[in-house]
């Protein structure tokens, strides 16, 4: 995106794989902090004159050492809040099948632990928390970074209700590129798009659609933990097709031919990109009224909401879909006017040049106020010599 506006950009990537065979406490170190990462930021900050640092996602192998990196070269850090790692150790707000906060409140995230919330593992979760409590201490979140980009204004709130400064979280959703077109929802069909797992609803979808007893077609695409139980229900009920992972060009043909997209995601999900996606090829969405996604979805305009976790409310709102063709059509318009308003690549990028700008700011304001600190510093213990 940047790169078509004509910046220049460098991109740094890691791939997590090369921590495979690592003992855990060297995982939990790496995670802390990873001088590689520190010196081989260090060394591009020298290479060359750069107006930002964004860092879209530094655990394990980056590590904020990163955030430190730039500071020593004055350059600001922006920091994408693509989930919720600084607060929560699984990173979903979601344990046993419902929302979880214990964690919000603490420095160090003992209850994770005690659950094993990451990867099932309470060794692995010590090494989580260890990162974020060490990190939380130090001040790293607070003074090293200079701004946050949330996805939702729900994102936002959220760390802000965990301590985080208002003045350095923004707002930023994601965007859809390209545009695949709008479609005319000819398939007639109900569509889930997403990884198949327990956060994800697909439990309450596939609960409700048992409910419908009607004469209409789900079809699943996407893979998970529970490929193997969607495979059993469509063997059980033939009105419903498990299509298996799909690449981006087949997921926006599904979308546009669909009558409606179905988000029953159970945990909060920080922006939802498949109800924009489905907003871009003109089809509504149904999605639980939670989180980001209620933010997202307009009732009655883009589509509808239900209770999360609830397979009834979400069967109401299906048969209201599919017994209200003309309504939603009308509502195909509006998801396809709201995307081309809202969820382009030329209103991100003009958003994102923004809060890029808004960093800067904040970086030579707080470099400012550090020299005048010092300034005064300096005066105090010349004004102490000359007295004794």
């Amino acid at each position: 995106m940047l790169r078509a506006e004509g910046h220049f950009v460098e991109t740094i990537h890691i791939s997590n794989k090369q921590i495979e065979g690592n003992g855990m406490i060297q995982i939990a170190l790496q995670s802390i902090w990873s001088s590689p990462s520190h010196e081989l930021v260090d060394r591009k900050l020298q290479e060359r004159k750069f107006d930002v640092l964004h860092v879209q996602n530094f655990f394990p192998m980056l590590s904020p050492s990163v955030y430190y990196a730039a500071r020593k070269h004055g350059v600001p850090v922006v920091q994408t809040l693509r989930n919720y790692r600084l607060l929560c150790p699984n990173v979903f707000f979601f344990r046993d099948g419902h929302v979880c906060e214990d964690c919000m409140d603490n420095v160090f995230k003992y209850r994770g632990i005690l659950h094993g919330c990451y990867k099932g593992s309470r060794m692995a979760t010590g090494a989580v928390a260890a990162m974020t409590a060490f990190h939380t201490l130090k001040g790293t979140w607070l003074n090293a970074v200079d701004l946050y980009i949330a996805l939702t204004d729900f994102v936002r709130d959220k760390f802000i209700q965990a301590g985080f400064p208002p003045d350095k979280l923004v707002v930023k959703s994601n965007f859809v590129y390209p545009d695949s077109g709008c479609g005319n929802g000819d398939g007639g069909y109900a569509l889930f798009v997403g990884r198949l797992s327990p956060e994800k609803g697909l439990g309450t979808l596939l609960a409700a659609w048992k409910l419908l007893n009607r004469n209409w077609t789900l079809k699943i695409a996407g893979e998970g933990p529970l490929s193997s139980e969607v495979e059993a229900f469509c063997a059980e009920h033939k009105d419903v097709e498990w299509l298996g992972p799909k690449g981006r060009e087949e997921v926006g043909k599904l979308m546009g031919s669909a009558r409606v997209l179905v988000f029953p995601s159970e945990w909060y999900e920080t922006f939802g990109r498949v109800a924009i996606e489905s907003f871009a090829a003109g089809t509504p969405v149904i999605a639980s009224r939670l989180g980001a996604m209620a933010e997202i979805v307009e009732e009655m305009r883009t589509g509808l909401l239900f209770t999360p976790g609830d397979p009834r409310d979400l069967a109401e709102q299906l048969r209201w879909v599919f017994d209200n063709p003309a309504l939603v059509e009308v509502m195909r318009l509006v998801a396809r006017e709201v995307f081309e308003t809202k969820y382009t690549m030329k209103e991100n990028c003009r958003v994102l040049i923004g809060a890029y700008e808004m960093a800067k700011l904040k970086a030579e304001r707080t470099r400012s106020d550090r020299g005048a600190v010092s300034a005064a510093k300096i005066r105090m213990i010349g004004s102490d010599s000359k007295a004794t």
